[in-house]
């Protein structure tokens, strides 16, 4: 019989054990309940390990400054989770990385992150947001700063492009942290995840407005309720003028 462990990344921990003892048959994480069931012997085993003095327990806490890892060791230097920008960002304090890092799709994490996008660097303008990832495939992080000083923005499973349908996975989210952080996941209600165009850039819909959308200068922007992400408003109002605005790549 298994024991039930509360995790918070009950991802890694499942394959920590399936690693360490694959053998052995586990009950799958079950994300409802962030339960994972351990046999009690393969416990028994770790702790009783040779090596047993070079592991060392960590609270919730502690661990989300690291980087995700297999296992730890105590005389192996500790990494912090914060990820690692190749490019000075406008926008993003530490605290911002701190709530992003977690958030973001397992196959994104443990890589830098890459400007390819910036009002600062680039000019305020959807044309070249679009240039900049045309030989791009891989997700993006949307960052914006209003002239409130808000910070919010979007996941996207797939570079900004024109279409002439939506695209994206359920991967793609909105998330704000105006006043607190706050992450808005697909609701499985639509697919509307994305669509762009040349005069703007569409995130999340059905049957009113936009949970996030922006004009072709990237100057002015709003933000409504939608059943796609079934969001709150991105912003303090509704519509926006943006301050600063960022895209990020992994790479």
């Amino acid at each position: 019989m298994g024991v039930a462990y509360s995790v918070g990344e009950v991802d890694h921990l499942y394959t920590f054990f399936v690693q360490w003892s694959p053998e052995i048959i586990y009950s799958k994480p079950s994300r409802a309940a962030d339960l994972l069931g351990v046999p009690p012997h393969v416990i028994g085993s770790l702790l009783s390990s040779s090596n047993s003095k070079k592991w060392e327990i960590v609270t919730v806490k502690q661990q989300k400054k690291r980087r995700p890892s297999i296992c730890s060791s105590a005389d192996s230097e500790s990494e912090d989770l914060l990820p690692v920008l190749t490019d000075r960002s406008q926008i993003l304090n530490e605290h911002h990385l701190e709530q992003l890092v977690s958030e973001i799709p397992a196959r994104t994490q443990g890589y830098s992150w890459k400007l390819v996008y910036s009002t600062t660097q680039h000019g305020t303008s959807l044309t070249t947001l679009y240039r900049q990832m045309r030989e791009s495939d891989r997700p993006v992080l949307m960052v914006i700063k209003d002239t409130d000083e808000q910070v919010f923005g979007a996941f996207s499973s797939e570079p900004f492009r024109v279409s002439k349908y939506c695209y994206g996975t359920g991967e793609t989210f909105l998330y704000s942290f105006s006043p607190e952080f706050q992450i808005f996941r697909w609701s499985g209600e639509n697919s509307y995840f994305v669509r762009g165009f040349m005069d703007s850039l569409q995130m999340g819909g059905g049957g009113g407005p936009f949970g996030l959308w922006l004009d072709s200068d990237l100057y002015h922007g709003s933000s409504y309720s939608c059943d796609t992400f079934c969001n709150r408003p991105l912003s303090l109002h509704h519509d926006f003028t943006v301050r600063d605005l960022e895209v990020w790549t992994f790479v």
